[in-house]
């Protein structure tokens, strides 16, 4: 597996988010490794409304959104990690990530297969997004726009040290796993 010291993790996944303050919803997408995050990106139609995931979707945002964004990040030996909802496992999507992450996708259908609900080993899941919800919602944005203009904010100001810890915490969350055949996590806690 990837280490956090030479920035060689990377992994994917969205979130959608109703907030209670506004009745309607965002979805959200981001990537994270030892050295940065990439996104946030919000899924829209073309009338600037947001949408739900669907392949076709996920398929787009890899494609004209993350690659080109990778590309532009010093990023070696990169792992691409994602849950398993079928929007992202769809036989076009894996097709299109094996071609580009070779075999260093972890994901249902990767090379390495990933439980379909793994919150507890998604970074994305277990950090990231409690994260940004604690500070998002603070101000209890009355806007859609208001609240998208909250998360990118909060995103941008998460340094690169916070993120090396929760790397490390990913690392020992999978030695853990990996020593104990698969079972709960009960003693393992994210430490900052």
């Amino acid at each position: 597996m990837a280490t956090s010291t030479n920035k060689t993790a990377a992994f994917g996944v969205k979130c959608m988010s109703k907030h209670r303050y506004i009745k309607k919803k965002l979805t959200v997408w981001c990537a994270l490794w030892a050295g940065g995050i990439i996104g946030p990106y919000f899924f829209k139609n073309h009338e600037g409304h947001s949408v739900t995931v669907n392949g076709d979707r996920y398929r787009a945002m890899i494609t004209n959104f993350f690659i080109p964004e990778l590309n532009n990040h010093d990023v070696q030996e990169l792992w691409f990690q994602q849950h398993g909802t079928r929007c992202h496992t769809a036989r076009a999507i894996i097709d299109l990530l094996k071609d580009t992450f070779g075999d260093c996708l972890i994901s249902r259908f990767g090379s390495v297969n990933w439980p379909l609900r793994s919150c507890d080993l998604t970074p994305l899941d277990y950090f990231l997004w409690g994260y940004v919800k604690s500070l998002v919602y603070a101000d209890k944005s009355q806007t859609l726009d208001h609240l998208e203009d909250n998360i990118r904010r909060v995103i941008a100001d998460i340094r690169p040290q916070m993120l090396e810890k929760v790397i490390e915490n990913w690392t020992s969350r999978l030695d853990y796993i990996r020593a104990s055949c698969g079972s709960h996590m009960p003693e393992i806690i994210f430490k900052m």
